[in-house]
């Protein structure tokens, strides 16, 4: 069977759509894998990593290592870039989530291309009216971390001990407390700590 140019063309261009799409649907489908063995290797290790051993400076030139993550229950890491339209758009909504934690949550950022313009970093975080600790630089578990981090904004939570908590938020939230809230209650449930953002806190 013969086939013109416009047929392969047509095949080939199918043929690659077919392709990016499996690519970007890959990851989601690894996560509802009916493989046993994956699934149990997935509960114990985080696909992200984890925390456990890392140092990183802050863009107020300090050090932050995972022995800051010790001091809290639970720690919402958020991943961005001064690149990224959407991260810098949810900044605002970051920085209100923050200011209304409990002494046992914290929330830090990572500007994953931060130390490139430091001062632009501290400009668009003071713009949105985020105080807290944003890392621009880090070496151990925190970059195979960052390596990890496919899209920005990313989110995800640590425990005292550097454990990445359940799957990350990916993509700019509409509901960003909303979405926070409940993770953040989900790892203190599991720890049998008090939720927050009820009149139980």
């Amino acid at each position: 069977m013969k086939f013109t140019i416009k047929q392969i063309t047509f095949l080939l261009t199918a043929l690659f759509t077919a392709v990016l799409l499996s690519g970007c649907g890959g990851q989601k489908k690894g996560e509802v894998s009916e493989d046993k063995d994956r699934e149990v290797r997935q509960e114990s290790e985080n696909p992200m990593g984890s925390l456990a051993s890392f140092e990183a400076g802050t863009l107020e030139g300090e050090l932050f290592t995972q022995e800051d993550l010790g001091e809290k229950d639970v720690t919402v890491i958020n991943f961005w870039s001064l690149t990224c339209g959407p991260c810098l758009a949810e900044m605002p909504d970051i920085a209100e989530f923050a200011q209304n934690l409990p002494d046992n949550v914290q929330m830090i950022t990572v500007c994953l291309d931060g130390s490139l313009d430091p001062e632009e970093t501290k400009r668009v975080l003071e713009e949105a009216g985020f105080g807290g600790v944003t890392l621009i630089s880090g070496n151990g578990d925190l970059a195979k971390v960052c390596a990890a981090v496919q899209f920005t904004p990313t989110t995800i939570l640590a425990d005292a001990e550097g454990n990445i908590l359940g799957e990350a938020i990916i993509g700019m939230q509409k509901s960003l407390e909303e979405v926070y809230t409940e993770a953040v209650n989900a790892a203190l449930e599991d720890m049998g700590k008090e939720k927050i953002g009820s009149d139980e806190r």
